[in-house]
């Protein structure tokens, strides 16, 4: 299998370079994960922009569904990553651990997107109207089911991405559930 090599800065395009400087500037570090993105001239960028994008859904619940996709797609690089996210926004540790096992008992909204993320990913869109329904219901709205959507299709690009390089995991290696 070919090798990924987690590239340095002066191993990668001058746009890279920049954005690999933003990375260092605000995370205080170039995770494995994107560096190895810098392979591409363009991927990288274009990621960020997607990853990045505005969304009506809280950082708490962008990090759930995170955590749910990666799961189910089983990228500990990914599960890791978000189970330090999820803390540093409102999460606790076990929190983060009943997630990734697919629901939040103790929060009934929540606890209805991580179930449409989860099924979303198992199902890959072909979710049940039940489903559906109860996400309305617990507050959400449709505006809020396409962008579910596109957050489930970020974190799977991550997700097998790693499951392509295998590139070392860079954060608290998450516990197993």
């Amino acid at each position: 299998m070919t090798n990924f090599n987690v590239p340095n800065r002066a191993d990668v395009s001058a746009n890279n370079q920049e954005i690999f400087d933003n990375l260092k500037k605000g995370l205080g570090m170039v995770p494995n994960l994107y560096a190895v993105m810098a392979h591409s001239d363009n991927a990288l960028a274009n990621y960020l922009a997607f990853q990045n994008a505005k969304t009506n859904f809280s950082n708490k619940e962008k990090q759930a569904v995170n955590l749910i996709v990666s799961q189910v797609n089983e990228c500990l690089y990914c599960q890791s990553a978000h189970t330090l996210l999820g803390t540093m926004n409102g999460l606790t540790e076990e929190q983060t651990i009943e997630i990734r096992k697919g629901n939040a008992s103790f929060d009934a909204k929540l606890n209805a997107l991580v179930v449409l993320a989860k099924e979303i990913t198992e199902k890959r869109g072909f979710v049940s109207e039940v489903t559906i329904n109860n996400f309305i219901d617990a507050g959400y709205t449709k505006g809020h089911v396409v962008e579910i959507v596109m957050l489930v299709a970020e974190k799977s690009a991550m997700n097998y991405l790693h499951a392509i390089t295998k590139v070392d995991i860079d954060f608290p290696v998450a516990k197993s559930i």
